[in-house]
């Protein structure tokens, strides 16, 4: 049980420090599953890295609760009413994702969970990245979520979408949208944030709707703690990493993700991981 606990709290930090950054916190746990598995039980450990995923974003919703809740106290009408209108473009935005992922949940843990699938993506939006960056463009002008158009709002949902497939990193695909459909840097950052509390909100619910009574007690304290854990970690990341891009492009993450991506394909053709 002790060991149990050590590989859950080596698990959830990865995920809080991945979970906001564009690096694939999925992707991250799959590789490190690899070397510290929790359990042979394969439902178990898909539903654990999907789950404890919840935990990081309800940090996001701590950490934002005045741009995020229209009736927090303090805020005037006109902000209700903006906060408002942010959840109509957040609710649009993440259609795409609720359509396919009822569609595909299974395929995707079945056929994609690996840790080839994941090195490939690391490389491919490492290399996006760079090149988003790179570009002599001027960065976009849209700073806030009220001059966001719908249309812009269901473009980021689009790109959201890619993320399904382990390695992509849900923050990366979105703020790559984001960027490219005219967002600046930040508010593409945080509107990935927002984004990620209905999607992630659904795929736990979807994911523990077919586990039913599947996991035994044990598994789900496992999975608690986990959520529990993932959610300090993460809440802690947030402020460091909205000071870094506010100062810092995203090549760091690209070049990061290049270089794990090759270790991981490395690793996997000598036999090291499945």
């Amino acid at each position: 049980m002790f060991a149990d606990i050590i590989k859950v709290f080596i698990l959830s930090l990865v995920e809080g420090l991945t979970e906001f950054i564009p690096v694939s916190s999925t992707g991250h746990m799959i590789i490190v599953d690899q070397f510290l598995q929790l359990s042979q039980n394969e439902e178990f450990a898909n539903a654990f890295k999907i789950i404890i995923q919840l935990g990081a974003i309800l940090s996001v919703v701590v950490y934002y609760w005045k741009r995020i809740f229209p009736f927090a106290k303090g805020l005037s009408k006109s902000q209700r009413a903006d906060i408002i209108q942010m959840w109509i473009k957040i609710v649009i935005a993440v259609l795409p994702a609720v359509v396919l992922g009822l569609l595909f949940d299974d395929i995707i843990d079945k056929v994609l969970f690996n840790s080839v699938v994941v090195a490939v993506m690391l490389v491919i939006y490492g290399v996006i990245l760079i090149w988003l960056e790179s570009r002599k463009k001027k960065e976009g002008g849209i700073a806030s979520i009220t001059q966001m158009s719908v249309k812009t709002a269901i473009g980021v949902g689009l790109f959201q979408c890619l993320a399904m497939i382990p390695g992509t990193s849900r923050s990366a695909a979105t703020i790559i949208g984001g960027v490219l459909l005219g967002l600046n840097r930040v508010l593409a950052t945080e509107f990935s944030f927002f984004l990620a509390i209905p999607t992630m909100l659904g795929a736990t619910l979807l994911k523990l709707v077919k586990l039913g009574t599947a996991l035994s007690g044990y598994e789900w304290f496992l999975i608690a703690l986990g959520f529990v854990l993932s959610f300090v970690f993460a809440y802690a990341v947030i402020k460091v990493f909205m000071n870094y891009i506010k100062k810092h492009d995203f090549k760091i993450f690209g070049y990061y993700r290049i270089v794990l991506g090759i270790v991981v394909l490395l690793l996997y053709f000598m036999g090291a991981i499945k």
